[in-house]
């Protein structure tokens, strides 16, 4: 039979495909879509999935929510904290005094690699902390508190 005919172990040789290509590419840092691998292969999305899951776990790659996944190198440590941890340790890795203007979303969005509307959120969710100032239209943020060093931050 061939792989057209029957998927069982074709996830695993396209997990293994994948795999191939991401030791190729030492640059490569998401895989290929869900819909460019089930064109490349012409199977299912679900046996796209299933070789992801391969690649999980084997500990190549992981997902990544609202997003593609994610390549995993040895050596290269991503902080997957929230997103708002991330920015409330902006204030004190830039050396930001309280009263003093805190980034713009958007060059915040550009530092992090995320979207404007994902850096708001959690803009957001310092605001209600009580480390920045409500924003308006036209007025940068300021940094009203500086944060705690604390595990398991509320944030």
């Amino acid at each position: 039979m061939s792989q057209q005919t029957s998927p069982r172990g074709t996830f695993v040789k396209i997990a293994g495909a994948v795999k191939a290509e991401i030791e190729a590419e030492p640059e490569m840092t998401e895989l290929p879509t869900l819909a460019t691998l089930m064109e490349r292969y012409g199977v299912s999305r679900g046996v796209v999935l299933r070789a992801f899951n391969v690649l999980r776990e084997e500990g190549v790659a992981e997902p990544v929510p609202g997003g593609p996944w994610r390549v995993i190198r040895e050596g290269h440590s991503i902080d997957r904290r929230p997103l708002a941890e991330q920015l409330a340790e902006v204030i004190t890795t830039d050396g930001i005094a309280v009263g003093e203007s805190f980034p713009s979303a958007s060059a915040l969005a550009t530092r992090f690699g995320v979207s404007r509307p994902t850096v708001a959120k959690a803009l957001d969710k310092l605001e209600t902390a009580g480390l920045l100032s409500a924003t308006r239209q036209g007025k940068q943020r300021t940094v009203l508190a500086v944060p705690k060093r604390e595990e398991g931050s509320k944030l």
